[in-house]
């Protein structure tokens, strides 16, 4: 189903996946700042499809949580959804529609940033939590993000383009 060079990328990213996050926590500065895991995921989207982005979505949180402990549990859960969603849609819109790279890799990011936001939105009704209007969180995870947003935005397309040649 999959060529032996996919697997072999997916593997690669999975284990940057983990790498990145791990280098980023021992400097002491927070995973949500620059998004570590992030830029694994999107990039298996963009080059591998949803299918293998989508895996690789979700496996990324839960090697890491099982190694590492992080992200933490409540925070695991809403990864584990928008990782996922991230390595889909990036798939779908880049390698599946044919979109631009740039405007792929947008739309990926806020709809990940949707689907973080629904999946808190559905923990905290489940567990029976009140918790301050959804627009607070979206506002908070986005400003904090800002750094990695640019890094996104900057250094996926360039590796997107170097895998792709």
């Amino acid at each position: 189903m999959f060529k032996t060079r996919d697997l072999v990328l997916a593997g690669l990213l999975l284990a940057i996946g983990i790498i990145l996050p791990t280098i980023v926590h021992l400097t002491g500065i927070s995973g949500a700042v620059f998004l570590p895991m992030h830029i694994p995921v999107l990039i298996s989207g963009f080059v591998l499809g949803p299918m293998l982005g989508g895996i690789i979505g979700f496996i990324t949180p839960l090697l890491n949580y099982s190694l590492t402990g992080m992200p933490p549990a409540p925070v695991l859960w809403i990864m584990l959804a928008e990782l996922c969603f991230y390595g889909i849609l990036s798939g779908l819109l880049y390698r599946n529609m044919r979109m631009n790279l740039i405007l792929s890799l947008i739309l990926s990011m806020i709809g990940g940033r949707i689907v973080a936001a629904l999946t808190l939105l559905i923990l905290a009704k489940g567990f029976g939590i009140t918790m301050p209007p959804l627009m607070t969180y979206v506002y908070g995870m986005t400003v904090t993000a800002i750094p990695g947003i640019v890094i996104q935005l900057i250094l996926i397309p360039t590796l997107v383009k170097a895998i792709d040649n």
